[in-house]
């Protein structure tokens, strides 16, 4: 062992880099120890083969959908449009190059040490590092284990890269199947619905649970897929996968239908989108005594684990797992190291957004949830329909939902549904933030015409003094 580190990080994902640098930049010599063996390298599964390059997809799929559908509405008429996914694909490629390339920058100019390999614990203020003929220990005065997760599956839909595919191979495809189905419509399943579809493929969305996104607000799931039916994407809801025939071709994808009776879908490629598993194992957490709650490590609201030095941040600390909530905590654990930190995080106050066409958003508490913790609710309620600006982006499917409370008017949450409400759900956290109510939201003048507009206007609904519905 060379010098001791004041920080080790285990993962460059975003929770373990943005932890790293912050460390550094508070003048504690700090290493990043990264493998690249799940699915990463720099900047993790969020950079590499998760959030950036689904986006870069999304963005030629609304494209493809808008020339398509919208194009000689709005005076573009598509003359010989031809698709090529390679082609979308291969740019998003070169957006993740771009971007990693960026993180190993950030780390070299913050003076962090990237050290390749696997990173482990291995006693008391030491991390040993397995790496092909170069295995080494880190002394360390503390740990902070960001190592992320990967996908789950299920007896009989294990991925086998070809035929029944996860997220990965999903971002990599060359060649389009006719037909897709894909299982699990969280956020991933919706989004690679969007993209497939918006190219060509015939897709059917499976959810066991009772609508689309089911964690979100329900109106939310219901309008998604009234969209997403006009579309053409068949959405199976509160529908179970019982087995799949991988040698018949088509391939064969027994279903169970809400009322338990059964069907066969022929499909050419099953996509798995039903979340994702933390990365655990092969950490030394047990000999370590860091602690485990649901298969996570446990921390508490400064991101320690129950071992002494060691932080956790990030999918592997649980949910909601969330890049921007890794970054954030990675923030909070590097700042609790340096002494200097001065709040924990607000869970409570973290935004939640699918990148589907159209967008859904939300941030707090639903209108059931305000009521169970014992709030007199009000609601405001405005639909997109009539609102100008998104009229203007063929983009009438939606509306913006706020949730507050009666007495004081205060923002308990927000749900959202439509063009770029993923850039709304950022006023309304500030809001929150800050303890804002509904009177002061209307008392700020938005911009007109601006998507920030319906916020406003759901504002005013929720007071009762609606403008323009």
């Amino acid at each position: 062992m060379s010098e001791t580190y004041d920080v080790v990080v285990v993962g460059a994902g975003p929770a373990g880099y943005v932890a790293a640098i912050r460390a550094a930049q508070l003048g504690l010599k700090t290493a990043c120890v990264e493998s690249g063996s799940y699915e990463g390298g720099l900047g993790g599964t969020c950079l590499n083969w998760g959030c950036i390059p689904a986006k870069a997809l999304l963005e030629s799929a609304a494209l493809a959908h808008n020339l398509q559908h919208h194009g000689a509405r709005m005076g573009v008429k598509p003359v010989q449009v031809e698709y090529d996914f390679p082609a979308a694909v291969k740019r998003s490629r070169i957006i993740t190059r771009k971007l990693t390339a960026g993180v190993k920058y950030l780390l070299g100019k913050n003076k962090v040490d990237i050290v390749e390999g696997r990173g482990r614990l291995a006693g008391a203020g030491r991390v040993a590092v397995d790496a092909e003929g170069d295995d080494r220990e880190l002394a360390t005065r503390n740990v902070i284990l960001a190592t992320g997760s990967v996908m789950k599956t299920f007896p009989g839909f294990e991925l086998d890269g070809e035929k029944v595919i996860g997220s990965r191979e999903a971002l990599g495809l060359q060649e389009l199947p006719r037909r897709m189905a894909i299982v699990g419509a969280g956020f991933v399943g919706v989004e690679f619905a969007d993209v497939f579809n918006a190219f060509g493929v015939e897709v059917t969305l499976i959810e066991a649970l009772d609508t689309l996104v089911p964690f979100e607000d329900p109106e939310i799931g219901k309008a998604l897929e009234r969209s997403f039916r006009k579309r053409g994407i068949r959405n199976l809801t509160n529908t179970r996968v019982k087995e799949l025939d991988r040698e018949s071709s088509p391939m064969v994808l027994t279903v169970v239908n809400p009322d338990g009776s059964e069907t066969a879908e022929e499909t050419d490629i099953v996509l798995m989108a039903v979340g994702r598993r933390p990365v655990t194992e092969h950490l030394g957490l047990d000999d370590n005594g860091v602690e485990l709650e649901d298969g996570f490590i446990r921390i508490d609201k400064w991101c320690r684990t129950s071992a002494e030095g060691v932080y956790a941040i990030g999918d592997v600390a649980g949910q909601p797992m969330l890049a921007h909530v890794g970054s954030h905590e990675g923030i909070i654990a590097a700042e609790h190291i340096a002494g200097v930190a001065r709040h924990p995080v607000n869970y409570g106050n973290i935004p939640s957004v699918g990148y589907c066409h159209p967008e859904v958003a939300s941030i707090g508490m639903s209108q059931a949830q305000a009521e169970e913790a014992g709030y007199e609710v009000v609601t405001g309620k405005y639909p997109l329909g009539a609102h100008g600006r998104a009229l203007t982006a063929e983009a009438a499917d939606g509306f913006v939902k706020i949730v507050a409370d009666a007495q004081y008017g205060e923002v308990l949450g927000v749900h959202m549904i439509g063009h770029n409400v993923s850039e709304l759900v950022a006023e309304v956290g500030m809001a929150r933030e800050l303890e804002t109510t509904l009177d002061e939201i209307v008392a700020h003048a938005h911009a007109h015409p601006s998507m920030a507009e319906a916020v406003m206007e759901a504002a005013f609904a929720a007071l009762g003094r609606s403008i323009h519905m």
